[in-house]
């Protein structure tokens, strides 16, 4: 890793160290599970803590962790021994090394944006493969997440970003309706490589 991945690394190291557990799964996951293939090679890309990483890992998929934090994924092992699942962990700078072409039959990525691996992203996935990706917006109305518009989506960025793969679930509430319901910070795709 180059100096610049060190420092990252260094950051969500921190960050991980003090995080009480795993969170709650992604709800573009959680809510879509009914859409999850029967078996194959899943992907949480930049896991963190992997409460994603867990939840593939009990519907039966063979699941990876990936993530530039050593902390993060030496407490999602602990966690996967303790509930008795088997994950594989890997430390990857995903900016610089994203996962090779047809290698998942699925990949989720929450809360994490940057934008030049998408293309590699799509390439991932094999034939019929699907894609779960939920991250911020900047039309977001609370002050959770990134503050950096590097991080934050444009309107519908997120479907522009993946034009090869068939769109299956999209949802970007913004500011329509009554703004007090709903996801108002977040832009949530699931979408499929073509058979």
């Amino acid at each position: 890793m180059n100096s610049d991945s060190l420092t990252s690394a260094d950051k969500w190291d921190r960050r991980y160290r003090e995080a009480s557990g795993p969170g709650n799964p992604a709800p573009i996951l959680a809510e879509h599970l009914h859409l999850l293939p029967a078996g194959g090679n899943a992907l949480d890309l930049a896991c963190g803590l992997g409460a994603n990483t867990l939840l593939l890992a009990q519907h039966g998929l063979s699941t990876q962790g990936w993530d530039i934090s050593a902390v993060a994924l030496q407490r999602l092992n602990e966690r996967a021994a303790d509930q008795g699942l088997t994950v594989t962990t890997r430390q990857r700078d995903v900016e610089a090394d994203p996962p090779p072409p047809r290698s998942f039959d699925l990949i989720v990525v929450t809360d994490f944006l940057f934008r030049p691996i998408c293309p590699a992203i799509s390439a991932a996935l094999r034939p019929g493969g699907l894609l779960f990706y939920s991250t911020w917006c900047a039309g977001k109305r609370s002050a959770s997440g990134p503050s950096n518009p590097e991080f934050l989506l444009q309107p519908n960025e997120l479907l522009r970003l993946f034009p090869s793969l068939h769109v299956r679930f999209y949802r970007e509430d913004a500011a329509a309706g009554t703004l007090t319901l709903g996801d108002r910070d977040r832009a949530h795709l699931i979408a499929q490589q073509p058979a």
